[in-house]
């Protein structure tokens, strides 16, 4: 059973920097995408940043320049960097992992950015 852990979110002064973990754990499959979404209150889940296994990113135009989204294969671990973090970035911040035949969500860890 595929389980993932996000861990790295909390309370952060405007400017500051957050980084994200998720650990996927019971993995069967070979994982393609990786990724983080964000859900803000009141509001629909929103991609973030993706990367492939080849390396490619993509990114929301709201936070190119200032996230930068990373994996480690070896440990299925994937990473979001949160620089220049701005009170609009307040959500809750869920990973995604999978393939063409497999689609799993993390739970989520609160980012909340104070003015």
């Amino acid at each position: 059973q595929v389980h993932l852990v996000e861990s790295g979110g909390g309370l952060v002064q405007a400017g500051g920097s957050l980084r994200l973990s998720c650990e996927a754990s019971g993995v069967g499959f070979s994982i393609n995408r990786m990724g983080w979404y964000g859900q803000a209150p009141g509001k629909q889940r929103e991609l973030v940043a993706t990367i492939t296994s080849g390396g490619n990113t993509n990114y929301a135009d709201s936070v190119k320049g200032r996230f930068t989204i990373s994996r480690d294969n070896g440990k299925n671990t994937v990473y979001l960097q949160m620089n220049s973090l701005k009170p609009e970035d307040t959500a809750v911040y869920y990973c995604r992992v999978g393939n063409l035949y497999y689609d799993y969500w993390g739970q989520g860890t609160q980012v909340t950015v104070s003015s």
